[in-house]
């Protein structure tokens, strides 16, 4: 679990960085699903960090 909340964090940040592209480039879809893909990623990895600690305990 815990490699797979490191990827999800790296595409809840690469998800940031689409966005502010997305603006300068004024592409309405692309803000959205940015956005929406930021936010569920993101609420993922906060939640697992949250709810089983970082470095999470094996027990």
């Amino acid at each position: 679990m815990n490699l797979l909340m490191i990827i999800f964090g790296l595409i809840a940040i690469l998800a940031v960085v689409g966005t502010v592209q997305a603006f300068k480039e004024r592409n309405v879809l692309s803000i959205l699903f940015n956005v929406a893909t930021a936010v569920v990623f993101g609420a993922f990895t906060v939640a697992t960090i949250v709810y089983q600690g970082f470095p999470p305990s094996l027990h």
